[in-house]
Parts: C-alpha cells; sequence; structure tokens
C-alpha cells in the first residue's frame, strides 16, 4: 500500500495538468528504507511528448547523487498518462528498474473529455506490474 500526504497527491496531479498535453514526471524521495514520500521532485519530460515519458539522463544523474548525499531513495516514481486510463503500458514496464518504488500513474484524459480522472499507484518488479491501495493522509 502507497501512504501518501493531500499536499502530495495536489502536487503530483498539478504537475500533470500543467504539463498536459505532454506527459508529466518526476520523483517524491523520502528516507532511505522508510517507504515515506516527503520530498517532491518534479523533473523535465526530455521527450516532450503527449504519449511517452524520459529523464533526461544528465537531470537523474544529479537527482540520484542528490538522492544518495541526503540518503534517501526514490519512493515514488510517477509520471502521467494523458489519453489512456492510468495504466502501466509496455514501455513504462520494460522501464521500471525500481522494484521497491511504488509506481504512479495519473491520467488527464479528462482534460480532454477522454475519461475520468484517475490517481493509481503500481508495484512493477521483474515486469510483473501489481496494483496497490492508495492511503492520503493529511500528515505522516
Amino acid at each position: 500500500m502507497l501512504t501518501i500526504t493531500q499536499a502530495l497527491v495536489d502536487r503530483i496531479v498539478a504537475h500533470a495538468r500543467q504539463d498536459h498535453p505532454d506527459e508529466a514526471c518526476g520523483v517524491v524521495a523520502g528516507p532511505a528504507g522508510s517507504d515515506r514520500p516527503e520530498r517532491f521532485i518534479p523533473m523535465l519530460n526530455a521527450a516532450r511528448s503527449a504519449t511517452f515519458y524520459e529523464f533526461d539522463s544528465g537531470d537523474l544523474l544529479k537527482l540520484y547523487r542528490d538522492m544518495d548525499d541526503r540518503d534517501e531513495e526514490p519512493v515514488i516514481i510517477y509520471h502521467s498518462h494523458t489519453a489512456t486510463e492510468a495504466y502501466p503500458s509496455r514501455t513504462d514496464i520494460s522501464y521500471a528498474n525500481e522494484p521497491g518504488a511504488h509506481y504512479v500513474l495519473v491520467s488527464t484524459a479528462d482534460a480532454d473529455d477522454a475519461g475520468p480522472f484517475q490517481f493509481r499507484s503500481f508495484r512493477i518488479v521483474e515486469g510483473e506490474v501489481t496494483e496497490e491501495e492508495v492511503a492520503v493522509v493529511e500528515s505522516y
């Protein structure tokens, strides 16, 4: 189960809506070993695409060095789908390389009247996708 504050949900959703019609992407880091998302880190979608996201390799290297310096890890890796449901695509699954992370997908398809808004979380380990419950809390 992913436990996340309402403030972080709001920031992820705002980023997804701001970048629409392109996919938004980012990370929420937390203390290593805690499984507690705390630090919101919006990233640039280097692909600038409505159907694909890609972290800039230089930005990603800086992010991992920064997290290492802070004794953090990526608790959430998030991105948006702009015209489809919030479910990992084959490409999303193939790029999922953090088995301990929660993969959050937000669908902004509702912005184009293409479907209802969705905020969902998944675990992706060795190509296997498992949806998990999301508990939204006011604070930890």
